[in-house]
């Protein structure tokens, strides 16, 4: 639910200003606006009190494949401020809320034209993960954001929490990855 709980009022030159989501004490999702531009923002606080260095590593490879994909199917992130007891991701608000929502607000059914429009979305979002040997492990209509609430949004995929980062062994034939552990 959204709440306006305590956190930091600014962090990075973003004002946080309303809670959207998480899974405190852990995570929370906070809408935020860039104090500079007033452009709006998604501020994702990560934590870091008890998290094992393992995990820390997997946050960090997460957040090198975020920054280095640009594409309008998968979550943009756009900034990434460390203070001593936590991450902050600064990514693109999306203001539809998720897939299961609007799947939700529907009343469980979609146009086939829209839902034929969302597939072709999400297959191009999955089309980039697979040239980066990603493969999310957790792709839910939960982790698929609406850029605006209509039929006409642009879809992206996010909370790569729990994806593998794949690498290829091409000798032996094999595939090994690093594990990204959920933080939401």
């Amino acid at each position: 639910g959204r709440s306006t709980e305590a956190a930091p009022t600014v962090v990075g030159g973003y004002e946080l200003r309303e809670r959207l989501s998480g899974r405190p004490p852990a995570t929370s999702v906070w809408r935020a606006v860039r104090l500079s531009t007033g452009a709006p923002a998604a501020v994702k606080q990560v934590r870091l009190a008890g998290l094992p260095a393992r995990l820390r590593d997997s946050l960090d490879c997460e957040l090198r494949f975020l920054a280095a994909v640009s594409h309008p199917n998968i979550i943009r992130l756009l900034d990434v401020v460390r203070t001593p007891g936590c991450i902050y991701l600064v990514m693109e608000l999306c203001e539809g809320g998720d897939l299961a929502t609007y799947i939700q607000r529907s009343g469980g059914r979609v146009e086939e034209s829209v839902a034929r429009n969302f597939m072709r979305q999400i297959g191009a979002g999955l089309q980039v993960l697979r040239r980066h040997h990603v493969v999310h492990r957790d792709l839910k209509p939960e982790n698929i954001l609406l850029s605006c609430s209509g039929s006409d949004a642009i879809l992206k995929i996010s909370d790569f929490g729990l994806s593998r980062l794949v690498l290829k062994y091409a000798a032996l034939g094999l595939m090994i990855g690093t594990h990204l552990v959920t933080y939401e």
